[in-house]
């Protein structure tokens, strides 16, 4: 019973996200359709945690979620020091490569949303994403099929693959980076709010210190 439970668990973290399903989102007049995509995913978040607790009556602890200390900061900021780094490296031998001189950016048009919007958006990542594809995800996985191998990379491709709309495929490149570093520092640490951290830092540097 306790893996059926998991693995129900599983669809609502990372298949039901990954999906698409925001597109179809009914209209509510005076709610930007923005904000109805945030309020899905904390949705998701917020189930997420219930399954948990009161599904599964299991401690947060089983997801990453503990305590802070200085190390959840410490390691979220090396952990961000290591995303750069790596994206950087993967970008120039894409461009040395392919002959690129521009950066061609395919998220122009979140540039573009007013600034509180754009916190919450790089909030709700953080939080929710790395709640549901490595807390959840990563562990549920490696419980039900004893390969840690697995679990990280079949989260991984999966994180990946629901960033396909709406991204340029370099900016693509850079989330594969991203995700790889940070699936390595949850499976390193298995500090869930680190990796929260991590996350917002990094996100927080593309969107919220432009436009």
């Amino acid at each position: 019973m306790r893996r059926a439970i998991s693995w129900v668990g599983l669809v609502f973290a990372l298949i039901i996200p990954a999906a698409g399903l925001t597109r179809f989102l009914p209209a509510i007049p005076g709610i930007p359709h923005d904000l109805l995509r945030e309020g899905y995913f904390w949705g998701l978040w917020l189930l997420i945690i219930a399954w948990v607790l009161l599904v599964e009556r299991r401690p947060l602890a089983s997801i990453g979620i503990k305590r802070p200390t200085w190390r959840t900061l410490a390691y979220g900021a090396l952990a961000v020091v290591a995303i750069v780094v790596a994206a950087a490296l993967v970008l120039w031998a894409l461009f040395s490569a392919l002959h690129l001189k521009e950066f061609p950016d395919g998220q122009k048009e979140l540039y573009h949303l007013p600034f509180w919007l754009r916190f919450l958006l790089v909030t709700r990542a953080a939080v929710v994403e790395e709640t549901l594809f490595r807390g959840y995800g990563i562990e549920r996985l490696q419980e039900l099929t004893g390969s840690p191998w697995l679990a990280g990379i079949a989260t991984y491709l999966i994180f990946v693959g629901a960033h396909l709309n709406g991204y340029g495929w370099l900016q693509l490149c850079g989330v594969g980076t991203s995700a790889a570093v940070m699936t390595l520092l949850y499976f390193w640490r298995r500090d869930l709010l680190s990796n929260m951290v991590a996350h917002w830092l990094i996100d927080a540097l593309g969107l919220l210190l432009r436009g």
